[in-house]
């Protein structure tokens, strides 16, 4: 389905950020995703956070690869820079943007199956280059788009829309950032907008690669085997005149309001998830207890949220790669085609 503009129309006394703009101004096209899709509450943060942090549309590069998660980059910043890639090339799609012109604030969205199936590879390169972006990978655990087969991430245990269950351990992508020595990893809901939207603001402002997981329900293919709303049990009793599946209209899950440490949300498919905030005396500057933090929070069946890890003192690809300041379409000719006598001494360096 083809995504449609959304009606220009501004009320009067909207608020407007130090550039003038209001929120609406940061909004994209009509989202054509499941009603209650977690997707669309990450796109509603990604523009209070643009709004708040005063980006400038025209200066952002949105970044996607394939999936229900890569068409998140329609819904917002509609004056912005797009790159759709094939599936999983996104981070590498970005790192030569990223390289070509440095002015550009990117921000990349992904999903756990373009991200940690096809696209590890590329996933782990960004990470290591420190490229300058901030990588939102919005997590549910199944392919969407081709009705809903296990992700890599994927939890054991849990059931597919045939009734199957997953035997394969998950790949957790907090754990492999940090172990590959990502400066930025944060995990957040989807439905808990409080905790995301500082979160992805501070992910904007840090100077290299910052990736946030966030666990974002699936409406379609949170199906569970027994219930009489399965799709298994409504195709075992009824007459089919034509092949047509159905998506119920749900409302999307939202962070219930508490001070524990520890707050559950029911999902779609009715069962539960245990996320745990980190407190108040936490360190998120290091990575060893980050690390064993996370796998603290697995062995109690919880998922460890918030700023996990961050090192501001690491160097970016721009440092590393010595890119110029100056965008590569701003150049003059002369200082990209500095003639034959500049690369034949350039040669020199390699016979």
């Amino acid at each position: 389905m083809t995504s449609i503009a959304k009606p220009p129309v501004k009320h009067p006394s909207s608020r407007t950020n130090g550039l003038g703009l209001t929120i609406r101004d940061y909004e994209g096209a009509m989202s054509t995703l499941c009603a209650g899709c977690g997707h669309d509450s990450v796109t509603a943060a990604i523009v209070q956070a643009g709004w708040e942090l005063d980006l400038e549309p025209h200066r952002v590069g949105k970044m996607s690869g394939i999936g229900c998660s890569s068409k998140t980059t329609a819904y917002f910043m509609k004056q912005s820079h797009g790159f759709n890639s094939v599936h999983g090339r996104m981070p590498s799609v970005t790192s030569g943007a990223s390289a070509a012109n440095r002015g550009l604030t990117y921000i990349g969205v992904s999903g756990d199956g373009d991200s940690l199936s096809i696209g590890l590879g590329q996933l782990s390169h960004a990470i290591r280059r420190n490229v300058n972006m901030l990588y939102v990978l919005e997590n549910n655990g199944v392919y969407g788009l081709t009705k809903g087969q296990f992700s890599a991430s994927a939890d054991i245990g849990s059931t597919s829309k045939k009734g199957e269950a997953n035997e394969q351990s998950p790949i957790d992508p907090v754990l492999l950032a940090l172990t590959l020595g990502a400066t930025f990893v944060a995990r957040s809901f989807s439905g808990d907008k409080k905790q995301l939207v500082p979160i992805l603001k501070a992910g904007l402002s840090h100077k290299g690669f910052a990736i946030v997981d966030v666990i974002s329900p699936c409406v379609s293919f949170n199906d569970h085997e027994g219930s009489t709303k399965s799709y298994a049990f409504t195709r075992e009793h009824e007459v089919e005149a034509v092949h047509a599946d159905f998506v119920p209209l749900r409302r999307e899950i939202t962070m219930p309001e508490s001070g524990e440490d520890v707050k559950s949300v029911t999902m779609h498919d009715g069962s539960v998830v245990r996320l745990r905030s980190t407190s108040a005396d936490y360190d998120p500057t290091n990575r060893d207890s980050a690390y064993a933090h996370v796998r603290a929070c697995q062995a109690r069946r919880e998922i460890a949220t918030g700023l996990l890890f961050v090192d501001e003192r690491g160097r970016d690809m721009h440092d590393f790669m010595k890119t110029p300041e100056t965008p590569l379409v701003d150049l003059p000719y002369e200082a990209l085609c500095p003639g034959k006598g500049a690369l034949d001494k350039l040669m020199e360096r390699y016979r």
